[in-house]
């Protein structure tokens, strides 16, 4: 039985990562032919920088594609195999989408799927997550400092909303989303990084 729950939770592992490494933000820019979203602005392949075509309707399909990845992923191994197959699903497509085989592991900063998982995890506490990027994006207009915040404080939040157990698995992947941001944290600090809605 132990060995079966291993290879359960590995399988999970693939193919939770397979589905997160679907690089939407690119699939979108090619069906909308905004061109190689790589060569666009910050060359990431998240909504931020799809919407920095100046393409809303292209940002948005990626925005919600990019977080359903993530919370698909979750949902089916939940109901498949129960919750520790969820976390695993949501740390594994979440390092899909930073880090893709389709794309030679070059991906982007995993905001949307992060928010994603976690509102699959925990809706309450993704909701949460989600309030936090919407304020503190609108009040400084930067998604760099808007994802930083709500990643940083959401296993905070899981411990108040009575969600600790995730708290391991949301501090993970919050360091991996500033290690993701090193780059937006000096321009941020440096007065360089661009604001919302900036085209390139």
């Amino acid at each position: 039985m132990v060995n079966i729950a291993w290879g359960v939770l590995g399988l999970t592992a693939v193919l939770a990562y397979l589905l997160g490494a679907v690089p939407f933000g690119l699939v979108m820019a090619r069906l909308f032919g905004l061109g190689d979203l790589r060569k666009v602005g910050s060359g990431n392949i998240g909504a931020t920088n799809v919407l920095r075509t100046g393409n809303r309707t292209a940002a948005f399909l990626t925005l919600i594609l990019d977080a359903g990845k993530g919370a698909i992923a979750v949902l089916l191994a939940r109901w498949l195999a129960g919750d520790t197959a969820a976390q695993v699903a949501a740390f594994a497509s979440f390092l899909g989408h930073c880090y893709p085989v389709y794309l030679g592991f070059k991906g982007g900063k995993g905001v949307a799927t992060f928010l994603g998982t976690l509102l699959a995890l925990a809706f309450p506490v993704g909701l949460a997550a989600c309030a936090i990027w919407a304020a503190v994006a609108a009040a400084f207009r930067f998604s760099s400092l808007a994802a930083l915040a709500a990643a940083g404080l959401s296993p905070v939040i899981a411990m108040m909303l009575g969600n600790g157990r995730y708290s391991l698995l949301l501090a993970a992947l919050a360091v991996l989303i500033f290690l993701r941001h090193a780059a937006n944290i000096a321009r941020l600090r440096a007065g360089t990084e661009p604001r919302i809605g900036a085209k390139s």
